[in-house]
Formats: structure tokens, C-alpha cells, sequence
């Protein structure tokens, strides 16, 4: 006999009110708004937040179904507006701020939201894009900062929410309904709009608080861009423990030390170019953040050189995530962390994880293929890209693109992006190989290794560097130390290039893409 399951239950829009019964005086929300002022909000005060902006949503015509798109920087009102499109029923679509124009005009048609918030600041933009956009005349337009008949046909954030009720809207949300709608970064061709349900989320955040030892005591912090799913993992699980959340406006390392310090925080999630800007940090002591219990790194591998480093510094704090935003991870727990640093974790309960042949046959342990996964978290798909999502969704895996190979014991280790590998003379040569080489030099704070034209092999491997302060080692040294240490010769680099920033997307991550194209188009002198 089947078991009805009540799915109205089973979505985000109720933990909200849950906390504010239950816990009302707990602070559930801490923004530090500069100049050492803080802001912060018990569970009721958010929870009667977050009613206000859903009431004056609804009076804008927003309705279950709908999409909610945001333009905004780490701010309360972009925090807010998760909660109150899940308590609608509607989705919410995050959007970069760092967007062109064009990359706006071209999300906003495919998403297609009933209402888009953005900031004052961003007006003129605004202006163009509701010109050239489709939908520009079709969606109410929020101004964040603006005040009533600031801007024509805009309306002002502060004064529909100061209207509105508190009381929360009666709105009937299922498990099945969509909750966000994820854009990738675009490294290749538009982005596309990766569909997360209630029910998705809601692992997300049941799983994630139960792999990183989260409780209602935590205190978590948050200083990446809230844009890009990588927030979602500590965030989600934040508010289902009914934990403190701290949101910061932007990353960076003094102000995250000193938080860490003053609100005695114990979960932070961070890119590996934070953690490194960390360690570097002028204000770096391991004592002042004794208070941490999980660090945890995503959005790329951190090179073994930094773990070492961080584990060092922080013992049995580490942890590392892997994964798609399409709908698998695995997680290197932090009592793994030494034993299998090289690694990226196993799946963590009701996940798997296979890597495949190019026929999707499974292969052995230590042999590299696709890492493909399944899980909770799966995708529905791509929002108007079903080829897209039949190419990536194959029954039921997703296939990453990236390549891998699991030990005798299941752990996962990544060799590379399939884009990234590099064909020098008909052989695989893997950058991250070579990076964790670079990495090892004193002198060297960040390296990304990717391939060039070659007369002669087609392809060659290139080592871009930034130094740690203070280091005066030339590109040449460099160059003759790293090829003095790789296992092969067609491992060695062809030149070493030392750069004082590497391009990065708003979540942190090195665009090695966009640094391989301006080389490749002879403008290496100019990176």
C-alpha cells in the first residue's frame, strides 16, 4: 500500500515561518552594512521580512509559477527575495550583476520573469535592456534604492515593502514546483538555465547541513557572490537548521578573518583563490579563527600544496565539494582530508558516481574516464534547451565533461576538464598535473596551466603564475624549476607568464579560458 506523501510540506517557503514559531528571538540573519555597523534579524523579524516582500510581489501580480529575476549584488534584499519567491510558489532567477547588455537581454527573454529587482545604480543600463529586451514592456521593473517617481516606469523596492503586510501570504507550493532557475556561467555559447524544484533544494539542504555537521548553533558565513550555486549549499542548509546566517558584500580576506573572530563563525564556503587569499591575508593567525569547524572548498580543486597548508594551520576543518550544478557532488570529509588529499570525496548518501568510457561503460579502479553521477539533486533539465538537457541527462546520469578515476577505495580524484586537456603530439597531457608541481614553489601564490599553438606538437602546455608578495623569481627560473620536476617531457612548459591577477567569473573561479584565447590570439603581452 502506497504512503501519501504531503508535498506542500516538503518546500523551502515554510522553514521561514517554522523558525520564527519555534525559535523567534534566534538570530537568523547578520549583514554587516560597513564602517563596523551590523544589522541583524531574529527569526521573526526575517520571517515578517520576507511576508512584506512576498505581499508586495503579489500586488505586482506575481503568482505561483511565476519567475522572480534578480540583477543584484550580497545584499539583504537579494537574500530576501529566495525566500519570498519559495514562499510564492515562484522561481527565482539570480542573475550576475557583472551581465553586458547583451548577456542580460539574452537571459531575460529566455527566462522570461514577471518582475525583474535590480539596483538604482544600474538605471541606465536597465533603461537599454527594457528597450532591447522582449520582455522589457511585459515585467514590472524593482529599483533597489530608488524612491517613489525616481525613474519612469520603475518601481521603488523600499517603498512597495514598506507597504505591504507582514502577515504571510496563503499560497498552496508543491515539492514538484519550480524553486530556482541557475544560469550557468556561459564559458561556451549562452548559458543555460539549469531547473531546481522545492524538492531538490530541500536536499540540498537536509544533505549538505548533514555532511558538513551543521546545527541550529552554527554560525554561517557568507562572503562569495549569492548569484552562483555554490551559495546554495551552505545557505540552504543554513536556514533549514535554523542557523545564523552572515551574509558580506563582497569577498574580502581582512573583513572575513575579522568575522570569523567577532561573530565566533563556524561554517564558511570558499573557492580555492579565497582560501589562498586567506592564508596570504595580513591579518592571517590561526588563532583568530579557531572558532571554524568546516571549510569548505568548491568551484575548483585546490591545489595539494594549499590543503596542506590550510590543514596545517586549521586541523580537521577541511572539507572539499565536487560536483555540477546540473545534479551531483561527492564531498571529501574532513576526516579524510590527510589520508586522501589529493582527492575529491566520495558520494555522499543516495548518490552515485561511475566513471565511463567513451560508451559509458564502466571502467576499473585508477583508470581515467568521465566522471558521470546521479543523485537527489538531479535536474529536470535545461528551461528551453531540451537538446541540451538530453546531451547532459542521459537516463537519469549526468555526464560532467570532466575526467577522473576513483581509487581502490571509491574515492574520486579529478584529472581534468576535457576542454582542458591539452594534445601535445598525440599526447594527453592534464594541466592540473602540472599545476600541482607549480604550486609547490615558494614563490608562487597561483598558477593555471593551459596549452598553445606548437610548430612542431601542435599543442603545448603554458604556465601562468601569480607570485606571493614580495617574490622576485623570474618567468625563466620558474620555468627551468617546474620542468626539472614534472614526471615527463611532455609535461614541461614552453614559457612561464607572471601576471598580477588571473580573470575570474563574480563566483571567484579562474577564467583559464579567456586567458588561453588572448594568448592564442598573440596578445600574451598584454594579459
Amino acid at each position: 500500500m502506497e504512503t501519501p506523501i504531503a508535498t506542500e510540506s516538503l518546500v523551502l517557503g515554510r522553514l521561514l515561518a517554522r523558525h520564527a514559531r519555534y525559535r523567534p528571538a534566534h538570530t537568523a540573519v547578520v549583514v554587516p552594512t560597513g564602517e563596523g555597523r551590523v544589522t541583524r534579524y531574529s527569526s521573526r523579524e526575517w520571517d515578517r521580512y520576507v511576508n512584506r516582500l512576498a505581499n508586495a510581489l503579489t500586488a505586482l501580480g506575481v503568482r505561483s509559477g511565476d519567475r522572480v529575476a534578480t540583477l543584484l549584488p550580497n545584499r539583504v534584499e537579494l537574500l530576501a527575495t529566495y525566500w519570498t519567491c519559495a514562499r510564492l510558489g515562484a522561481a527565482v532567477v539570480p542573475l550576475s550583476p557583472l551581465l553586458t547588455v547583451v548577456g542580460l537581454v539574452s537571459l531575460l527573454d529566455d527566462a522570461e520573469p514577471a518582475v525583474v529587482i535590480a539596483p538604482r545604480d544600474q538605471i541606465a543600463m536597465l533603461e537599454e535592456v527594457r528597450r532591447r529586451a522582449a520582455i522589457g514592456s511585459r515585467c514590472r521593473w524593482v529599483l533597489v534604492d530608488a524612491t517613489e517617481g525616481d525613474a519612469a516606469g520603475f518601481d521603488a523596492f523600499d517603498a512597495l515593502h514598506a507597504a505591504a503586510s507582514d502577515v504571510a501570504p496563503e499560497v498552496t507550493v508543491s515539492a514538484g514546483d519550480i524553486a530556482t532557475i541557475m544560469y550557468t556561467s556561459g564559458t561556451t555559447g549562452l548559458p543555460k538555465g539549469i531547473l531546481h524544484t522545492h524538492f531538490i533544494r530541500a536536499m540540498y539542504a537536509t544533505l549538505m547541513a548533514n555532511s558538513f555537521r551543521m546545527a541550529p548553533e552554527s554560525v554561517v558565513l557568507h562572503s562569495g557572490a549569492l548569484v552562483f550555486n555554490g551559495a546554495m549549499v551552505n545557505m540552504f542548509a543554513a536556514f533549514m537548521c535554523g542557523a545564523t546566517f552572515v551574509l558580506h558584500p563582497s569577498f574580502d580576506p581582512e573583513a572575513f578573518i575579522e568575522t570569523v573572530e567577532r561573530e565566533g563563525v563556524t561554517h564558511s564556503m570558499l573557492v580555492p583563490a579565497q582560501i589562498i587569499a586567506i592564508l596570504n591575508a595580513k591579518g592571517f593567525d590561526p588563532a583568530r579563527l579557531q572558532s571554524l569547524q568546516c571549510i569548505l572548498s568548491l568551484g575548483a580543486p585546490l591545489h595539494v600544496e594549499y590543503k596542506a597548508q590550510l590543514m596545517r594551520a586549521l586541523p580537521r576543518r577541511f572539507y572539499e565539494l565536487y560536483g555540477l550544478t546540473e545534479g551531483f557532488v561527492t564531498i571529501l570529509d574532513r576526516d579524510d582530508a590527510e589520508r586522501k588529499s589529493g582527492s575529491v570525496g566520495i558520494p555522499p548518501p543516495f548518490f552515485e558516481v561511475k566513471i565511463v568510457d567513451a560508451e559509458g561503460r564502466g571502467l576499473p579502479p585508477r583508470e581515467i574516464g568521465e566522471i558521470i553521477g546521479r543523485g537527489p539533486i538531479t535536474m529536470p533539465g535545461y528551461i528551453n534547451r531540451p537538446e541540451a538537457t538530453a546531451a547532459t541527462l542521459r537516463d537519469g546520469w549526468i555526464w560532467s565533461g570532466d575526467l577522473g578515476y576513483v581509487d581502490e577505495d571509491g574515492y574520486l580524484y579529478l584529472v581534468d576538464r576535457k576542454k582542458d586537456m591539452i594534445d601535445s603530439g598525440g599526447v594527453k597531457v592534464y594541466p592540473k598535473d602540472i599545476e600541482e608541481i607549480a604550486a609547490c614553489h615558494p614563490a608562487v601564490r597561483e598558477v593555471a596551466v593551459f596549452g598553445i599553438p606548437h610548430d612542431k606538437w601542435g599543442e603545448t602546455p603554458l604556465a601562468a603564475v601569480i607570485l606571493c608578495a614580495g617574490s622576485s623569481v623570474g618567468a625563466q627560473e620558474l620555468k627551468e624549476w617546474i620542468n626539472e620536476r614534472v614526471a615527463a617531457k611532455y609535461q614541461r612548459v614552453e614559457a612561464v607568464v607572471i601576471m598580477d591577477a588571473f580573470p575570474r567569473n563574480a563566483a571567484g573561479k579562474t577564467l583559464k579560458r579567456e586567458m588561453r584565447e588572448t594568448y592564442w590570439k598573440g596578445l600574451e603581452r598584454r594579459i
